[in-house]
């Protein structure tokens, strides 16, 4: 099977710039604190990855079916109604889904959809227990994709 290319790749477009449009003015302040907290947890540079996630570190990935690619290692993008955060590593490993959703019932108002995590106000969660989501997260997924 050939490889399909992705349609969301790393772009040089400005973090910063992108943030700073965002409207209202609380989705740009959350999306602020979560660059920070990203930026904290993972100790890697923001970039955008397509026109409205951003990503932090990269890996790459083979699928059985022959599918190749290149993805942000950590993300979230600030949507219009919630912010998505992408929670990769538990995808398809049940023990590290288990200790993802043992968190996820202490972090507050929140829908789980696969690997996107969706918080419409982050006043709504504990933010301690949000950092320990995307640090358990991005553990995983360097054991699941040792960073090269």
């Amino acid at each position: 099977m050939a490889s399909e290319a992705n349609k969301t790749v790393a772009t040089d477009s400005d973090v910063a710039a992108f943030i700073a449009a965002l409207e209202p003015e609380r989705r740009r302040e959350e999306a602020k604190a979560l660059l920070e907290l990203f930026e904290r947890v993972t100790a890697k540079p923001a970039r955008m990855w397509g026109p409205s996630m951003i990503g932090f570190g990269e890996y790459a990935y083979a699928y059985p079916s022959g599918r190749t690619g290149t993805w942000a290692r950590s993300s979230f993008s600030p949507r219009k109604g919630k912010h998505s955060i992408y929670l990769m590593a538990g995808y398809d490993d049940e023990a590290v889904a288990a200790q993802r959703d043992a968190l996820l019932a202490k972090l507050g108002k929140h829908k789980m959809e696969k690997t996107c995590l969706h918080v419409t106000q982050l006043a709504q969660i504990d933010i301690d227990v949000l950092e320990a989501l995307i640090a358990h997260d991005l553990a995983e997924m360097n054991r699941i994709y040792p960073p090269t």
